[in-house]
């Protein structure tokens, strides 16, 4: 069975380079051969169930190592993020990006997908309720994917 972890470690930094616990953890993951993603807000690792349950104390022991003050995780099994159906101004918004784009939000590659959220912002979609969660569901990614895309350097 395939697992993903959703993490965080704290204290957060607004600016500049990660903070060290949080690259920790996130070698860590890598060191245990999970598929990971990281951002600012939060890292996404994935893989089968008991590599990353086996890996997890040793992903929290380096957060811990690191600084973390406080190391917060979200454990999913499956293969992605629930479906959720968009509200009509949003749906409408994501459309309109497919269009721009010339594919469905979850056909697009890892730069696609940051383009996307770059264009549902300039467009207003995350001031709208529920936005991260839909946004995330049509781009077949975690909230954390999204919240990082959107924390990236333009």
């Amino acid at each position: 069975m395939e697992l993903r972890a959703e993490f965080t470690t704290e204290p957060f930094r607004g600016e500049g380079e990660p903070p060290e616990h949080a690259v920790r953890a996130r070698e860590a993951a890598v060191k245990a051969g999970l598929t990971v993603d990281f951002g600012p807000l939060g890292t996404t690792a994935s893989g089968d169930s008991d590599a990353l349950l086996d890996a997890l104390p040793a992903i929290a022991r380096a957060a811990l190592d690191g600084g973390a003050t406080r190391f917060t995780l979200q454990l999913s099994a499956g293969d992605g993020p629930p479906v959720v159906e968009p509200a009509p101004q949003l749906a409408r918004l994501i459309r309109e990006v497919e269009a721009q784009l010339g594919s469905p939000l979850a056909d697009l590659d890892r730069a696609g997908k940051q383009r996307a959220v770059r264009l549902l912002e300039e467009r207003g979609a995350f001031a709208l309720r529920k936005a991260v969660v839909t946004i995330a569901s049509a781009l077949g990614v975690t909230r954390f994917t999204v919240y990082n895309y959107l924390n990236r350097e333009h």
